[in-house]
């Protein structure tokens, strides 16, 4: 179990000329002058204000590997660091939360269709590095505008129940005209199984007669996404 320590140790004071330059190299240069540790560990400084956060920092991208999957592990694991404890977690799932806010107020505020790349941003964000699956639906009004952004079901590390009338109950009670699937895959691997194929033209089948149409379904992993549209599957 990782610990927030309070008191600075012996040969620990080095780090207060290191915050300000690395405060001032992003204030100067901004986001893009910084790696992703520097970064994060500046991103730590309130939640630790008593100790060096860049051994922190890049160990947890060495034992995550990325921001985005740093962002998305769970607290058990991320204790598994040292000096990682309460404080640091808050701060991590806190940055997550702001990064969803933001994407989703993107989509909220844009025409989903024609805003695909905002759209592909937002889903890697929420999804691509959940150590779940978890299949969530898009809906959509007549003008292809949002209506809601739901996760319908959450599941294993390679498989989610979907029930088919519950969607198109939920799709009828939002009044939503058209849903955009997805869900991720844990393993990183985008393609489509048999059985998402089969789940998806079972969807669209339900849907034609109550007028709701399933514009897409997009499956995200950490190497990428796959579309069914794009792919020539619907």
């Amino acid at each position: 179990m990782g610990f927030d320590f309070e008191e600075a140790g012996p040969g620990q004071v080095h780090y207060h000329g290191h915050r300000d330059r690395l405060r001032n190299r992003f204030r100067e240069a901004g986001a893009d002058a910084l790696a992703d540790y520097e970064l994060l560990e500046l991103a730590l400084f309130s939640a630790l204000p008593r100790r060096d956060t860049k051994p922190i920092a890049k160990a947890l991208l060495a034992t995550f590997g990325s921001l985005g999957e740093v962002l998305a592990a769970s607290p058990t694991r991320l204790k598994e660091i040292d000096g990682v404890g309460d404080a640091v977690i808050l701060q991590l799932k806190l940055m997550r939360a702001f990064a969803e806010r933001l994407g989703r107020h993107e989509v909220r505020s844009r025409q989903v269709l024609g805003s695909w790349s905002t759209l592909l941003d937002y889903c890697r964000t929420t999804m691509a590095f959940e150590d779940r699956e978890q299949f969530r639906i898009l809906f959509l009004d007549k003008k292809n505008a949002l209506i809601a952004d739901e996760v319908q079901q959450r599941g294993t590390v390679d498989h989610t129940p979907v029930y088919p009338r519950e969607v198109m109950r939920r799709a009828l009670e939002l009044s939503a005209t058209a849903l955009i699937l997805v869900h991720n895959h844990p393993s990183g691997d985008p393609s489509p199984s048999r059985a998402d194929i089969q789940m998806t033209k079972t969807l669209i089948d339900v849907g034609k007669p109550l007028g709701v149409t399933v514009h897409d379904h997009i499956i995200i992993g950490r190497d990428g996404h796959a579309s069914f549209r794009g792919m020539g599957l619907m």
